[in-house]
């Protein structure tokens, strides 16, 4: 029994920056509103029931969280190289924009598989080049990956407004300006018994299929080599350079298809409504699941469910939709305060193997 827990014990230390960073959000949270002489405590129970506490709010957590899974990917995968980017919501504009303009190119009554399925590609594409330009530019030009793919998520979102309210504006979008409306065959419906679209499963399968890839793939293991030191990377002759792209085109391309999912489940057109800061809400969950995919689908669920609260909150408490806003930067503040317990973990999760390996010999001998 000591052995399981030693063994556990060592397997959760890699959470504990995220719990204690919860925690201190949340202390942080509660004072903020009693400042304010609103009732903190019950404003942190009405987040729990917004997010979790009914089956109409487990699907609007889920359907928040789906995005939210594919544009934390955006920074977890290049993060694995050593790279930080924060610019995924340039890369969910031109995913969105990419679906919406591939239906006004195909023919008419064209089968409605291979449509999504361009359209799905054509997404990938678009946020998988936006993303990988900030990675040529920092391998090849030598600027900074963060200053670069955040100045690129501007034009990117300029470039999306210009051509949504210029060229490809539908006629009959007045005061709402937008793209021709998907044909509804091109729609992506729901997952079967939830009003939640398909998003989310293939959400949930691209961090799967990422996590298999970073932990028992070669690909993987180079992408770790890249991150921890790029100088012995080189010299055992791994392409550094190519295996950034990599990184970073696998990143874009997930936050593309976040755009996509948007666009073809819950938008129907490429409008101003899909510029809902779900690249930027997905470097939070990214952090908070230490870039690792797996725990992303669980950070994606808590963020999300904190999102889709607000409206709880502007209810009963008369507080502004901004609130939950602000629980979300104390969360990113406290994420990276506790960042400097990362040293010590790795000190104490090899006490504890070696613990247990010494519990190990004793009972065998």
């Amino acid at each position: 029994m000591r052995i399981f827990l030693l063994r556990l014990t060592a397997k959760m230390l890699p959470a504990l920056p995220t719990l204690c960073a919860i925690a201190g959000a949340l202390l942080m949270f509660v004072v903020f509103l009693a400042l304010q002489g609103k009732p903190a405590l019950e404003a942190c129970q009405l987040i729990y029931v917004g997010a979790f506490g009914s089956g109409f709010a487990w699907e609007n957590t889920l359907q928040r969280a789906a995005p939210l899974m594919l544009t934390a990917l955006c920074v977890a995968i290049p993060a694995r190289t050593g790279l930080i980017i924060i610019g995924g919501e340039g890369a969910v504009a031109l995913g969105g924009l990419a679906c919406a303009v591939i239906p006004m190119m195909l023919p008419a009554a064209f089968p409605a598989t291979p449509a999504l399925l361009l359209m799905a590609t054509a997404a990938l594409v678009a946020g998988g080049a936006w993303i990988a330009l900030a990675g040529w530019l920092r391998q090849y030009r030598g600027v900074n990956e963060t200053i670069s793919s955040l100045l690129l998520a501007y034009i990117a979102l300029a470039l999306f407004n210009h051509m949504v309210e210029g060229p490809l504006r539908h006629p009959e979008s007045l005061n709402k300006p937008s793209t021709p409306p998907l044909p509804e065959e091109y729609l992506i419906g729901s997952l079967p018994g939830l009003d939640v679209h398909w998003g989310l499963f293939w959400g949930v399968l691209a961090c799967i299929a990422m996590y298999a890839l970073v932990r028992h793939g070669v690909f993987g293991f180079s992408m770790s080599v890249v991150g921890g030191n790029v100088r012995a990377a080189r010299l055992v002759g791994l392409p550094v350079n190519r295996i950034v792209l990599m990184a970073c085109l696998l990143g874009g391309g997930a936050a593309g298809l976040a755009g996509m999912m948007e666009v073809a489940a819950i938008h129907g057109s490429a409008n101003s409504a899909l510029l809902a800061g779900y690249g930027y809400s997905g470097i939070l969950v990214a952090f908070a699941a230490r870039h690792n995919p797996l725990a992303i689908i669980a950070c994606a669920l808590v963020i999300g469910g904190i999102e889709s609260s607000g409206s709880l909150l502007q209810r009963r408490l008369d507080l502004p939709g901004a609130t939950t806003l602000v629980l979300q930067g104390l969360l990113f503040i406290n994420l990276l305060a506790w960042e400097s317990l990362t040293g010590w973990l790795g000190v104490w999760r090899l006490r504890l193997l070696e613990t247990t390996r010494s519990t190990n010999r004793t009972v065998h001998a």
